[in-house]
């Protein structure tokens, strides 16, 4: 296997520092510092945009180790197991999480958003525009997880 290093590009800061409280993110608003190695425009242009894909890792969960095993979702008995590879939860191999968010502003180098499921001090490794073309269409997914995700953007 290949290893390769990341070095974050900035920092979330918000309200939310439970990791364990992983529902109702829709009103959060989070302000994501970049570093000052990529001066004061490296966010110039995003303000044209109205959302942000926000890649981050999810530093504050510990490393599980094995996950050969399929596991109920978010650990609940009553939902079905699935790889590692079929969740969108914090304990992954790289613990690397991605959300699109509503920007809400950009002064320098910050940039405020909308809806970005990471407690403060997150490290912040990517951010990308959302552009139109790159969206899916046709998305398709089981039952169970639009009535398990019903909470979870909500405000």
């Amino acid at each position: 296997m290949s290893r390769f290093e990341i070095t974050s590009i900035g920092t979330v800061r918000n309200e939310r520092t439970d990791v364990q409280h992983t529902d109702n993110w829709g009103a959060v608003r989070s302000t994501i510092t970049v570093d000052e190695r990529f001066g004061e425009a490296c966010l110039q242009g995003l303000e044209g945009f109205s959302h942000v894909e926000v890649l981050f890792v999810f530093d504050q969960f510990p490393d599980e180790g094995d996950y050969r095993e399929p596991h109920p979702y978010r650990g609940r008995a009553d939902l079905p197991p699935v790889g590692i590879f079929a969740g969108r939860g914090p304990r992954r191999p790289n613990r690397i999480g991605v959300t699109s968010c509503a920007i809400e502003s950009v002064r320098g180098r910050e940039l405020t958003v909308v809806g970005l499921d990471a407690v403060t001090g997150t490290p912040v490794i990517d951010l990308k525009p959302v552009l139109v073309e790159f969206l899916p269409v046709d998305v398709a997914q089981p039952g169970w997880v639009s009535g398990l995700m019903a909470e979870y953007f909500k405000p």
